[in-house]
């Protein structure tokens, strides 16, 4: 036998015939076409369940979501040693004024004052909470407060 294009073929058992799936029942794989029974599984995209291996270690790289977070807003604090080096003597003390000086950042949330440090200074102010010592203390020096 000569040797032509025509007549070279490759080693016996080197190549394997594929597999043809979904021909008709003559393709000698049932009408299920080699995929077994009914259902899920029979279907396309129902196959393992390998998507959820692939997720658990997405959710596991997610921080867990604990404690409380209130919907309310803060009100920012400042204290009498504060109020003592920024305010000069007989000044009207107003959420603005100390967003002005840099105390505050958040005039808007509200203000409010903490007994910490002594006030000598004789102080007016307007708009502000404040805790009960720190009242007792600004009117202790001279000074008076409204809200």
């Amino acid at each position: 036998m000569a040797l032509l294009p025509g007549t070279i073929k490759p080693a016996s058992g080197s190549r394997k015939t594929v597999k043809r799936l979904g021909r008709g029942n003559s393709s000698g794989h049932g009408t299920s076409s080699s995929r077994g029974g009914k259902g899920q599984t029979a279907r396309s995209g129902g196959k393992s369940r390998t998507h959820i291996r692939a997720f658990r270690p997405s959710l596991l790289k997610i921080p867990k979501v604990r404690g409380f977070h209130s919907r309310f807003t803060k009100r920012e604090t400042v204290s009498l040693t504060v109020l003592e080096k920024v305010a000069k003597e007989k000044i009207l003390i107003t959420p603005a004024f100390l967003a002005k000086a840099g105390v505050v950042s958040h005039p808007e949330n509200g203000v409010k004052i903490m007994a910490v440090g002594v006030l000598t200074k004789k102080l007016e102010i307007k708009d502000c909470f404040a805790s009960q010592a720190a009242v007792e203390k600004i009117e202790k020096a001279g000074g008076k407060i409204s809200f």
